[in-house]
């Protein structure tokens, strides 16, 4: 019985970390693998300010775990204790459920060898608290602190991952070097996605183009992208890429070598992750390596400079702008709410939707006009561009005649200004205008302030804004009251809501036909 009860003290943590292991492994994936991201996030639920009860559960379950090696507790308490603990485990963090909201868990090759990893290290643990009489609190702080063995996990499997994708990247390669399309090259802080797709509409009529689907940006993403999409006949291959470390985008150039190199902005987003827009910078920059052609959008200042440094180099450059009227190539709006498209200050073209980026939209041409597609036909593609999916695109549900903008893959400062000013000019009389939004994320020391910002756009255009989540209540909020208060401002009701499903029920049972919802941003289920 007593022997029972010992392999029991061990096995019902072990059990309920491998429950609780899938909220986390959730996390692991949806940040690509990078430790110690999933520690990071890990930290964020246990210490919740509007949920102390989650900090309250993980102290709690360390003193449990402390309790458990007393020798003067019997084996049925420490089995009552460690059932305590697993409890703890697989209910907390309250919010971070099991069972994902907004995604699935994918249980690809990679996250089985992870997961098997992780678990292997947890037996590890409880072997060696056998060998030093301690097991039960090595088990225990393994089921607690699972998210440490996952990153450590995470890290050590790493070259083996490595080696493991190369003969996917090998074979592409080899597959490109065979097709030989032009190769285009899209990076930038934001407006990758964006870009490559005007890129794709304006070329597509002039040569056979492939362009690297959805975000596929990393070394998986584009290998794939060309083992599956790139035929004979391809002519252009348009490959966005991405970076949360330097060195990433360097690694990628070096075997897709790109003719044409574009970035599109330099600013905050993933400076949590770079520590400085500096570092963003020299990362974005490493698209440039072996590039005949730079397309930069000038209106950033970081990408003005460099714009020089590389003419002194000899590299050709094309400067762009959504409002600086001496770059090659400048999108400014007209008074009809469209945008007019100039190279070297003679129009070229127009677009009658005013909703699409100008700077996205100058690179694009830019890089149409480098790859030798006729100004006529380059007029005719920009008179039909229209913007991607979830980028400020305009709706209206036809059930309640509520009109939609979707703005919810746009996380950056600009890109919301712009959001913002697209839902200004739908104001009129009687007309409720709404944001809703959970804020933006990743911007490191800047993101109180920006998100505070955020809300002050938000009060001077919004009558509700309804924040979803807790990540950016405290700086959406008190930037939205700050702002009210002042002359101007229109914003009546400010709401905050659990999840982006509240929000849309509250939308649909507040709002009427006519009315206007701006949907800026969403965030994956594993930001609190």
């Amino acid at each position: 019985m007593k022997q029972a009860e010992s392999i029991l003290v061990l096995l019902v943590p072990l059990a309920a970390m491998i429950l609780s292991s899938l909220r986390w492994l959730r996390v692991a994936q949806r940040e690509h693998y990078v430790p110690p991201m999933t520690t990071k996030f890990a930290m964020r639920w246990w210490g919740l300010r509007d949920k102390p009860i989650n900090s309250v559960a993980f102290v709690l379950g360390f003193l449990v775990a402390e309790l458990t090696i007393r020798p003067e507790f019997s084996k049925p308490l420490k089995l009552g204790l460690v059932v305590i603990l697993s409890l703890i485990v697989v209910i907390f963090p309250l919010g971070l459920g099991l069972k994902g909201r907004t995604s699935k868990l994918e249980w690809t090759k990679r996250l089985k060898r992870l997961a098997g990893l992780s678990y292997l290290l947890a037996v590890i643990l409880a072997v060696l608290g056998v060998l030093i009489n301690v097991a039960p609190l090595m088990v225990s702080i393994a089921a607690l602190c699972y998210p440490v063995l996952l990153d450590l996990a995470t890290w050590l499997i790493a070259p083996y991952e490595d080696r493991s994708a190369k003969r996917f990247v090998q074979a592409a390669a080899a597959k490109l070097a065979k097709v030989s399309p032009r190769v285009v090259a899209v990076t930038g802080s934001f407006g990758k996605t964006t870009t490559k797709g005007y890129i794709t509409a304006l070329c597509s009529q002039s040569m056979m183009t492939v362009a690297s689907p959805a975000s596929f940006n990393n070394r998986a993403g584009l290998s794939r992208s060309i083992n599956e999409n790139l035929v004979a006949s391809t002519e252009l291959f348009v490959a966005e890429m991405g970076a949360y470390r330097i060195g990433e985008i360097a690694a990628l150039v070096d075997w897709i070598k790109p003719e044409i190199s574009v970035i599109t902005a330099i600013g905050p987003v993933h400076l949590e992750r770079f520590g400085s827009e500096e570092k963003i910078l020299s990362a974005k920059s490493e698209i440039l390596t072996g590039a005949k052609v730079a397309v930069l959008c000038v209106d950033y200042p970081k990408l003005a400079f460099l714009a020089n440094d590389l003419e002194t180099m000899g590299t050709r450059v094309w400067r762009c702008s959504g409002s600086d009227f001496r770059a090659e190539i400048c999108v400014k709006a007209d008074e009809e709410g469209g945008l007019v498209v100039f190279h070297d200050q003679r129009k070229i073209g127009y677009l009658p939707s005013g909703e699409l980026s100008a700077g996205n939209v100058a690179c694009a041409v830019a890089v149409a006009l480098e790859l030798g597609v006729g100004e006529e036909v380059l007029a005719k593609q920009l008179f039909e561009l229209k913007p991607p999916p979830h980028r400020l695109t305009a709706t209206v549900v036809d059930s309640s005649g509520l009109v939609v903008l979707d703005d919810t893959y746009n996380s950056n400062p600009t890109g919301a200004r712009h959001a913002m000013t697209s839902l200004a000019k739908r104001r009129a009389p009687g007309v409720r205008t709404v944001v809703v939004t959970p804020g933006m994320v990743e911007l490191g020391h800047r993101q109180f302030i920006e998100n505070f910002k955020l809300a002050e756009y938000a009060a001077e255009v919004a009558t509700d804004l309804v924040i979803v989540g807790k990540t950016n209540k405290r700086a959406l909020t008190k930037g939205a009251l700050d702002r009210s208060k002042e002359p101007g401002a229109v914003l009546k009701k400010v709401v905050d809501v659990a999840t982006r499903d509240d929000a849309v029920r509250w939308v649909r049972e507040n709002l009427k036909a006519g009315d206007v919802v701006l949907y800026e941003n969403d965030l994956p289920d594993h930001f609190p």
